[in-house]
């Protein structure tokens, strides 16, 4: 019965994912162009040493393979596809389409700026209390939880609801968030939490009417025509996207119980994070999917502060709230709202660049843009897949090592 219900809801989702990229010159438009990276100030010598760190990642079994995208000036300098997308139950190599689970990268590609647009319209206030928002958002400490709590992963909420409760859907996942308590006072302590954005996109559809996936469609994705980005891909993409691993593994490496009735077959366009899934495959911390090009607009459209060919999708306020300091002062770990600035979590920076701000996805995704220097960084794999991930952080470092050292100019 439950996979019934899944195969319905992912069938459904086929409306919801927008069309795949076509070549009109709307499109083409608002995609970054390649150029050589002595253009926009880089060194290529320098750049292909890239190339060796990647495949010694690959040689290691870290990864299958990935895809790196370097851009600076608004220019893409380096834009290459290495290894294999899929290795089981068959090769396949990777390429530079190639769509991935982005895994984590959702609160910030998806629910802070949406958020963001409801703050900006008078909607929302951060500084407000969640439960005026949400009513049952209350008892167990949450009281006087604000959606910058949320936000800055400052909640003291936990990292996730107990994965071994068999339960499933997105109101039962709301029946969860209701029951659960924090673990320290709101505003003490940074727990980065997947919960503080399951409530942010919980918010969202309280307010606005329109689910999260339909709300950043129409306000983020289509207007920057990012045709390879949404929640709940449509059957004719997987081709192109990166598989992951078994549902079954999700379950048992992250301590929740496995059902007979889930299979063993590799993932692929199906959500890798088991509460994303329970929840039908559409939640405010994963579940969203995306390529490298589409990456880079979101991201170059962040650097020209909100704006990008034809429109503007955020005030230059409000990128400039989400990624400075908003987290309580004298914390160790920093954050704006969403974007990781200083933390355990800043691999995707490296030793050298200094400032800018990023995240990371737990299947193996990772985007750092770097104001200072103009440019940003997208490197993406599915470390996860065939059969769970292992700690790819010392790659994104070198890789962001090679990029800072590559920069030949002081502006």
């Amino acid at each position: 019965m439950r996979i019934a219900v899944i195969l319905s809801l992912f069938f459904a989702g086929i409306a919801l994912y927008p069309a795949t990229r076509n070549s009109s010159s709307d499109d083409s438009g608002k995609r970054l162009v390649q150029t050589t990276p002595e253009a926009v100030g880089l060194l290529a010598s320098h750049l292909e040493q890239i190339d060796g760190v990647v495949a010694a990642a690959i040689q290691r079994g870290e990864i299958p393979g990935a895809v790196v995208l370097i851009a600076r000036h608004g220019r893409i300098a380096y834009f290459r596809a290495f290894g294999n997308r899929s290795v089981r139950p068959e090769p396949e190599p990777m390429t530079a389409d190639t769509i991935f689970d982005m895994s984590s990268l959702t609160k910030v590609m998806a629910t802070a700026p949406s958020i963001m647009l409801l703050v900006e319209n008078g909607t929302l206030r951060l500084d407000d209390k969640v439960k005026r928002y949400l009513p049952a958002f209350a008892g167990g400490g949450k009281d006087t939880i604000t959606l910058r709590h949320l936000l800055t992963h400052y909640s003291g909420l936990p990292p996730d609801f107990d994965l071994s409760k068999q339960w499933f859907g997105y109101s039962a996942a709301l029946e969860e968030l209701w029951k659960t308590g924090t673990g320290c006072d709101p505003g003490k302590e940074f727990k980065y939490s997947d919960l503080n954005f399951i409530a942010l996109g919980e918010i969202l559809r309280a307010v606005s009417g329109q689910s999260l996936d339909v709300f950043a469609r129409e306000r983020i994705f289509a207007p920057l025509n990012m045709m390879d980005t949404g929640f709940l891909p449509p059957a004719k993409l997987l081709p192109r996207i990166a598989p992951t691993e078994s549902r079954k593994n999700t379950l048992q490496y992250l301590k929740g119980q496995a059902s007979s009735e889930l299979l063993n077959h590799i993932l692929r366009g199906e959500v890798h994070d088991p509460t994303a899934w329970r929840m039908g495959g559409i939640a405010g911390h994963a579940g969203l999917f995306s390529s490298a090009q589409d990456i880079a607009i979101f991201a170059q459209m962040l650097l020209d502060m909100g704006t990008a060919r034809g429109g503007r999708i955020l005030s230059p306020m409000s990128v400039r709230a989400m990624t400075s300091p908003q987290s309580p002062a004298n914390m160790p770990e920093v954050r704006g709202f969403g974007w990781d600035l200083e933390s355990a979590y800043s691999s995707p920076r490296g030793d050298i660049y200094k400032g800018g701000y990023g995240h990371t996805g737990f299947t193996g995704t990772s985007l750092w843009i770097h104001p200072p220097t103009d440019g940003f960084m997208v490197i993406l794999t599915n470390r996860v897949h065939p059969n769970g991930g292992k700690d790819i952080n010392h790659l994104r470092g070198a890789i962001a090592n090679i990029v800072a050292a590559a920069i030949s100019d002081s502006d």
